[in-house]
């Protein structure tokens, strides 16, 4: 039952991101058919930094729906269960999550929050009941095998399992829904551990399409000031005058 460490990869994304969102948004002001042309823009007839500014100009309008036709696809482990329970609140994307009825969970691997990491009478605390938790799941689950559950017998001993329980998961976002995303859970309000997995995978983004993700982040750096107001504001950006 050792504490476990957050693990973010990137693992595939849209090909030729940048001239999909290029020919959807040409799409949008064009007579023509951009079908006709888009593996022409792929090879380079209109180049890449030409690409790159057209776009960012029509994203500067407030325009972003085109940018919808590019997605990511992340694999994370390493995150608890309070975590997913956060994530899979975001209903524009898609999910596999590791199931807890058909893994065994009798030697799971747990999230330990900082600050009771740092608190060692918490963190005593904290660890004994892991290890209670763990113990008492793997008694339902021998008893309920016994009694003719058989494999079935995950399904109710789980219910024992704590929230810090780790958990893996796939999902994939579009690129506005990851800047959505990115502004609820890169801000300094958000919990801990999805703000933690937010960043990193804004890192992953910015890498691979900077023309969308260069800008994205917490909702105050966009605006320039904290739209949360003085009771919730953290303090980087100035509230809202007015």
């Amino acid at each position: 039952m050792p504490v476990t460490a957050l693990k973010v990869e990137l693992l595939a994304m849209t090909p030729d991101a940048m001239t999909l969102i290029y020919a959807a948004f040409r799409q949008c002001y064009a007579k023509g058919f951009v079908g006709k042309d888009f593996k022409k823009w792929v090879k380079g007839e209109v180049p890449l930094e030409q690409q790159k500014q057209f776009i960012e100009n029509i994203l500067a309008s407030g325009h972003q729906s085109p940018i919808e036709h590019v997605s990511f696809t992340f694999a994370v482990e390493g995150v608890s269960r309070a975590l997913t329970h956060q994530l899979v609140r975001h209903r524009i994307a898609s999910y596999s999550q590791q199931s807890q009825r058909y893994v065994d969970a009798k030697d799971f691997c747990y999230i330990l929050p900082p600050a009771i990491a740092k608190n060692e009478e918490a963190k005593a605390i904290f660890e004994e009941f892991m290890t209670q938790a763990a113990e008492t799941y793997a008694k339902l689950q021998a008893i309920l095998e016994d009694s003719g559950r058989g494999k079935k017998a995950n399904e109710d001993a789980r219910y024992v399992l704590p929230n810090a329980c780790e958990s893996k998961i796939v999902f994939t976002m579009n690129c506005r829904s990851l800047l959505n995303f990115f502004e609820l859970r890169c801000c300094n309000r958000a919990q801990w551990e999805i703000r933690n997995m937010a960043w990193k995978m804004l890192k992953l983004v910015r890498e691979k399409l900077p023309v969308v993700f260069n800008l994205a982040g917490p909702k105050c750096e966009r605006l320039g000031y904290c739209p949360e107001g003085e009771k919730f504001s953290c303090g980087k950006y100035p509230c809202k005058l007015g």
